[in-house]
């Protein structure tokens, strides 16, 4: 179900975790954890570092992979979408490039977007709110959640690690 989110799962790159360990802040109430383990047994669709001038590039990446891989219609359409909303925002506010990791494992696709920005102000690690119709800027993360089966977010002084994850559609088998 799109928007909702469950108990945490370890997602992608450990770059925060592993240089900041238990330091990574989370506020309270937040719908935030901190991500640790990588998917190292895992083959990964995409692992691509990207800049301001890739960010059409890794939407389509993203979209053909997960493509190939069975999800989509609207699903497909809005995970590619939350992928986009948080490649820009590293690309607006996290100096400029980042990484991107794609991967399946579990009945679920997962992306983790890696920068090494200033990391979240804690006021913006809660589950986010439904933006003022009239407010510029701030529906990014919102549009992540709800588009995504789950978001997580570890973030520290030298990085911001977040995770999407959707369902993938179950396959039949036939006879």
């Amino acid at each position: 179900m799109p928007g909702a989110v469950g108990r945490a799962h370890r997602v992608g790159c450990t770059t925060v975790e592993e240089r900041l360990g238990q330091s990574v802040r989370s506020a309270p109430g937040a719908e935030s954890t901190v991500l640790s383990g990588s998917p190292v047994d895992v083959p990964q669709l995409l692992d691509r570092r990207f800049g301001r001038d890739e960010i059409a590039v890794v939407r389509h990446e993203v979209s053909g992979r997960l493509a190939a891989a069975g999800l989509g219609g609207d699903r497909l359409q809005g995970f590619v979408f939350a992928v986009n909303e948080v490649i820009t925002n590293v690309v607006l506010h996290a100096g400029g490039q980042g990484r991107a990791v794609l991967w399946l494992a579990g009945g679920s696709a997962w992306c983790t977007v890696t920068d090494s920005g200033p990391g979240i102000p804690v006021r913006y690690l809660r589950r986010p709110e439904v933006p003022e119709a009239f407010e510029v800027g701030g529906r990014g993360i919102w549009l992540a959640h709800q588009l995504c089966d789950e978001v997580t977010v570890a973030t520290g002084p030298i990085g911001t690690t977040i995770g999407l994850r959707i369902a993938l559609p179950r396959r039949t088998s036939s006879n």
